[in-house]
């Protein structure tokens, strides 16, 4: 199988970029929605504003609890039929959606019809989202040189603070253009009708990416006795057979990037805007998100070189323990207020994120063999993005309200990064995995 050329790589890696940041700032947009608007406009106007808004939390967690649904579906997909084909279904579920949830009615238009409702399309995008990180993360690192795989890699994880970017600007945009009525009454709702944009987006995918070079040379070996037994086996149960301490180590490693990340782009948000807690301008708190994820973009670039030199693990690691000892540091700066130290103390934290989520696309690339590959990866990501991000808003809204200031959540940060340094201890380093191998590395022996 020839290699792609570096014109060609670049494209890929910019058109995973791009359809990440956009499926990104579609699941964005509803943690700042959560956070700002749907406890007034999806649940009763009489309900106590900290019980509305964990329960707009917990519609939140909804679409991480469908994320291992879209995995195992679009990781079977992916496996079968192409990476290219699945990132395309995924896009269009994603951007529909999304679009379906900027038209919903209130709860003072249909009672409690409308959360049952934003609730079944909260589902939706997570099953998208389950599917499309794989499909965009294995265009890229499937297609690129084995010594620039961490770098390529960075770039379909970058979709990730680009879709913060992306979503808090549209609601600063939206939150300085109209009044403050009018922005809960129909302002929120343009950011998610933006999201129309995938569909376009989608089509473009379809015509112009090529399937990448791994799946190319497995489905011209698919005619020939394989290595890997049943050829009809469901690559899901393939990888849960062939590499279940892979997948459950790759979900502890993710802890730290999804509890810390979470908190980092929608809690704060809410701790920020509250009367009880800093009751500060909704344009201080997005704006602080927005500087985070700005610092983030370029770190994810820098440490996926480096973990491409040095080795995956260690990078992952000193992110791991940096952050663990940021948190005690982070919420006193937000504390104070100003949006000078809120930038600083959520840009750090987000640029020690970025050292574990920089290398991690190539790190669980390499990680698993070709025929299980996109099953494999789908798996580790989104339980970790369950046990992870999933709660992680709910449980610092109740950490805050049992001990009445942020010290627990620091520790519970701090013990997210514990438990993610001792799973990538127990991995094995991939930097030098041939993905065209019959097994990597890291396979069981």
């Amino acid at each position: 199988m020839q290699s792609v050329p570096e014109t060609s790589i670049r494209r890929i890696a910019l058109t995973s970029l791009a359809s990440a940041s956009i499926e990104w700032y579609d699941f964005y947009i509803y943690g700042t929605a959560a956070a700002l608007v749907f406890p007034k406009v999806f649940f009763p106007a009489d309900m106590p504003p900290l019980v509305a808004l964990i329960a707009s939390f917990s519609t939140f967690a909804v679409g991480f609890f469908a994320r291992p649904v879209g995995g195992i579906l679009f990781g079977h997909l992916g496996d079968r039929v192409g990476r290219k084909r699945t990132l395309v279904t995924a896009l269009l579920i994603m951007g529909a959606g999304t679009t379906l949830i900027g038209c919903l009615p209130t709860y003072a238009m249909l009672g409690p019809i409308a959360p049952i409702l934003l609730i079944v399309l909260r589902f939706v995008q997570g099953l998208a989202i389950g599917g499309q990180w794989g499909g965009a993360m294995l265009m890229a690192t499937e297609s690129a040189p084995k010594h620039r795989r961490g770098y390529y890699g960075a770039f379909a994880q970058a979709g990730a603070p680009a879709g913060v970017i992306l979503a808090n600007l549209a609601f600063l945009i939206v939150n300085d253009t109209v009044s403050s009525d009018a922005f809960m009454a129909w302002g929120w709702r343009v950011p998610f009708i933006f999201s129309i944009a995938l569909i376009g987006l989608s089509l473009y995918v379809q015509l112009r990416l090529e399937e990448t070079p791994a799946f190319q040379r497995l489905r011209a070996a698919s005619a020939r006795p394989s290595d890997h037994g049943d050829g009809h086996r469901s690559p899901v149960l393939e990888a849960l057979r062939l590499y279940p301490r892979q997948i459950a180590l790759a979900a502890g490693a993710f802890m730290a990037v999804q509890v810390t990340f979470y908190i980092l782009i929608t809690w704060v948000i809410a701790y920020g805007t509250a009367p009880a807690g800093l009751n500060l301008p909704r344009s201080t708190m997005l704006a602080g998100v927005m500087i985070g994820a700005v610092a983030m973009a370029p770190s994810l670039l820098i440490s996926g070189i480096v973990s491409d030199r040095y080795g995956r693990r260690g990078v992952y690691a000193a992110g791991a323990v940096l952050l663990g000892l940021w948190a005690f540091a982070m919420f006193p700066l937000i504390d104070t207020g100003s949006l000078i130290w809120i930038g600083v103390a959520i840009g750090v934290g987000q640029a020690f994120v970025a050292m574990m989520y920089g290398p991690q696309a190539a790190f669980l690339t390499e990680m698993f063999s070709t025929h299980v590959r996109y099953s494999g990866v789908s798996l580790g990501y989104q339980f970790g993005a369950i046990f992870g991000g999933a709660l992680a808003p709910i449980i610092a809204t109740k950490l805050l309200e049992t001990m009445g200031n942020t010290v627990g959540i620091s520790w519970y940060i701090a013990i997210a990064c514990a438990i993610t340094v001792v799973s990538v201890a127990l991995l094995h380093e991939t930097h030098h995995v041939d993905l065209h191998a019959a097994a990597p590395a890291t396979a069981p022996k």
